[in-house]
């Protein structure tokens, strides 16, 4: 059994997101679907990613696929094999064997913080977005209070994303204070990809809402389900199967969760 991940975990303790949501957080980046974490403060929003991001070490991610970390306008993509098919034209030499798919650990966001210490911007974050069409995967943050303005922000110059490619991006998380100043999860959506159906039409699906805190209540609200076949269909599951993996990994996130 894999290791219940200890970042992830102390998130869940903090209140930052519930079991629930973590766990399906888990199971998506296990099965290759990016995460981008957005909202505010800067660092809460690096340590969501960074847990991500150490779920790569996990046994079931993608197949054990490698991570790396770019290195915003340093950032070459030598090795990445498809780079110039996807328009990348400064490639100087021949890709590192062994990284093709890989995990994607980036800040799409254009300026040099205390928490950003290699942005990825402009091109450089253009092709990024666009190599998730080519099945590589991300843990990334980025800017922007609602999923609107993410999309709003790599859509506009000088990155220039295309719609059809921001859906790739997956799960996008919205960080923000609740009314007693604790940072949570405010949001979590997922862009659906664009797909054909049956008769080879092109289908452009909204955004699907996975869960939001509700101030109210204090808790959060999941609504998962209503994209379960997709998420397991992403996952190479059984809806059912997919359910019960997710409720399981939960369970043992809330456990351990108690005892730190």
């Amino acid at each position: 059994m894999e290791p219940v991940p200890a970042a992830l975990t102390a998130l869940v303790r903090d209140g930052t997101l519930d079991a629930e949501l973590a766990a399906l957080v888990w199971l998506a980046f296990d099965a290759g679907i990016p995460v981008v974490v957005a909202g505010e403060p800067g660092d809460a929003r690096a340590a969501l990613r960074d847990a991500v991001a150490d779920l790569a070490d996990g046994a079931d991610l993608a197949d054990g696929r490698p991570t790396v970390r770019l290195a915003g306008d340093a950032e070459t993509f030598d090795w990445m094999p498809e780079a110039a098919e996807l328009g990348w034209t400064t490639a100087a030499r021949a890709p590192v064997p062994g990284l093709r798919g890989a995990v994607m650990i980036a800040d799409l966001v254009a300026d040099l913080t205390p928490d950003t210490a290699t942005p990825t911007w402009g091109e450089h974050a253009r092709l990024a977005i666009r190599a998730l069409t080519a099945g590589y995967g991300m843990a990334a943050t980025a800017r922007g209070d609602r999923l609107e303005d993410v999309l709003g922000r790599l859509s506009a110059a000088p990155v220039l994303a295309i719609d059809d490619e921001l859906t790739r991006l997956g799960i996008v998380l919205i960080l923000g204070p609740d009314v007693l100043g604790v940072t949570r999860v405010q949001a979590a959506h997922y862009l659906r990809p664009v797909a054909r159906d049956v008769h080879g039409h092109i289908q452009r699906l909204a955004p699907a809402s996975l869960a939001t805190w509700n101030q109210k209540a204090q808790r959060f609200d999941h609504f998962a389900w209503g994209v379960l076949d997709e998420l397991a269909g992403r996952a190479d599951m059984r809806p059912l199967a997919f359910d019960r993996e997710q409720a399981a990994r939960a369970g043992r996130l809330a456990g351990a969760s108690r005892t730190l």
